[in-house]
């Protein structure tokens, strides 16, 4: 396999706008399908999502997939037909593995700040098993600095864990002028989610930013002049 590092620029994703919501789309979502954008490796989906106060997606389900929620700024309060609910903040990671069958609420609980997360989809390793969840804070971690495991199906301490053993999704609050090493892996996406990069091979990245890599082995990654949040999903 050729190595390729695939620049996507954030002001060229698909874009919903809908009043409520302002959602970016890495991929095909919803009524933005494309058939030659339909994921890198097993990552399916990646939002980048901005839900206003006092509102957000009310009960709707899901099935056989697991979905990471990532949140940047405010809260989002989470509710589903198992009984879990939680509210969501930056540095809490959360997992829901949908299984045969889960319904949940998405919801803003703030009555003046919006909230701004990332949601990412991958499939599971086992369709059709029970449907669960887990949260965990991992800001303790994250302050370590360099890039720590998020979500994981390879058993990463201090990460929550996912049932896809192919996946890991590593995440990094980088402080200016911090350099970090990608991962290596077949299928690695790479996504800016605040602040600005350089990463070696590709040049500047600005935030909404994402890179492709594939089989393009471990290149350095140099947080800009005010920091750098960053996903990067390793992936078969």
């Amino acid at each position: 396999m050729n190595p390729v590092i695939d620049v996507r620029h954030g002001d060229a994703r698909p874009h919903t706008r809908i009043g409520w919501l302002d959602s970016h789309h890495s991929f095909s979502f919803g009524r933005h399908y494309d058939p030659a954008n339909s994921g890198h490796g097993l990552l399916l989906v990646s939002n980048d999502d901005r839900v206003a106060a006092g509102t957000g997606f009310s009960t709707h389900p899901h099935q056989d997939m697991e979905i990471v929620t990532w949140v940047l700024s405010g809260r989002l309060e989470h509710k589903d037909s198992e009984g879990n609910q939680g509210e969501l903040y930056p540095g809490l990671a959360q997992r829901m593995s949908a299984g045969t069958g889960i319904w949940h609420s998405e919801m803003n609980p703030s009555r003046g700040e919006d909230v701004h997360f990332v949601q990412m989809w991958v499939p599971p390793d086992t369709e059709a098993v029970n449907p669960s969840y887990e949260q965990l804070d991992i800001n303790a971690e994250l302050e370590r600095g360099g890039l720590q495991p998020i979500a994981s199906g390879q058993g990463h301490d201090a990460a929550i864990s996912i049932r896809q053993r192919e996946a890991v999704l590593w995440g990094g609050r980088l402080k200016p002028g911090e350099v970090v090493t990608v991962p290596d892996g077949r299928h690695v996406h790479l996504f800016v989610a605040l602040g600005d990069a350089s990463l070696e091979g590709a040049g500047a990245l600005r935030e909404g930013d994402a890179v492709r890599l594939t089989a393009a082995g471990s290149p350095a990654l140099t947080a800009g002049a005010t920091g750098a949040e960053v996903l990067i999903w390793v992936t078969a």
